[in-house]
């Protein structure tokens, strides 16, 4: 069996502020070994009920924060930036299912630890097919499209929460509860690391059961709307060839199937920096 292991940081075991998350601060390299430890923890339990082949995708910034000497060496890593899917990096190699460890909640969502949608200083909300949706739901629709599940997720108790609203059914390891965005009720290193495997085993013995959840599909075509910060944005953002100019902060773009909508919403995201 393959697992895929797609990682975030923010919603990282102990990671409350964007210091940590950030390569240029001092606090950095302490968290990225967290976050290390969080992914150790599920591929030992997903291999504990009987997985054999681990990629992991590093999801965070620019797709270096994973230190592969402590990684658990079962596991290929796919790391760096750009890459074809992204958070997902991988999903397309006959993987059997998903694991997202570290992620966060959708930009707005009040009581969540560093709440965004891909960027926080440039996409103030997304849309798919007319629903809200954050970085669980767009990389968990692209899982789809291959027909990959995602069997369970880490972070807050405000992700666990919105992955439960997309993916019913699905497992949850919440590692910290938060109070507002950057303060939390975090669990103890050991019990955290402890709940994310125990979660990670559940979930794949579930799927060897056939009683894991189904692969998120949206209908298609797909209908992408972002809403950006600043009219500035949208300025660069509408330069992507076939996407419509809505408002002073919205654009949309109709495409075929998932996996455009998802190079769109990169495309358009990366073009606002301009």
């Amino acid at each position: 069996m393959k697992i895929l292991i797609a990682t975030d940081m923010e919603g990282a075991s102990g990671v409350v502020n964007f210091d940590q998350t950030d390569p240029s601060h001092a606090e950095y390299a302490r968290f990225r070994r967290l976050l290390t430890g969080d992914v150790n923890a599920a591929i030992q339990g997903a291999a504990a009920a009987g997985t054999t082949d681990f990629i992991v995708a590093d999801g965070h910034w620019n797709g270096s924060n994973i230190l592969i000497e402590e990684l658990d060496p079962r596991a290929q890593l796919f790391s760096g930036s750009p890459t074809p899917w992204g958070m997902v990096d991988g999903v397309d190699q006959g993987v059997d299912a998903a694991l997202f460890i570290g992620y966060h909640a959708r930009a707005g969502t009040q009581n969540a630890i560093l709440d965004h949608t891909w960027s926080s200083v440039r996409v103030f909300n997304v849309w798919l097919n007319g629903r809200l949706v954050g970085e669980f739901g767009l990389n968990a629709a692209v899982c789809g499209h291959f027909g990959v599940p995602v069997l369970m997720v880490s972070g807050d108790q405000a992700v666990c929460a919105e992955a439960a609203e997309w993916v019913n059914g699905i497992e949850t390891a919440v590692v910290k509860t938060a109070g507002g965005r950057m303060s939390a009720q975090c669990l103890p290193l050991e019990t955290a690391r402890r709940v994310i495997r125990e979660t990670a085993e559940r979930a794949v013995r579930r799927l060897i059961a056939g009683d894991a959840p189904p692969p998120l599909r949206v209908d298609t075509p797909v209908n992408l709307e972002i809403e950006f910060h600043y009219p500035q944005m949208t300025d660069n953002a509408a330069l992507l060839p076939g996407s419509q100019r809505l408002d002073g902060r919205r654009l949309a773009y109709r495409a075929a199937d998932m996996l455009e909508a998802y190079r769109a919403f990169r495309a358009a995201v990366g073009l606002a920096a301009k």
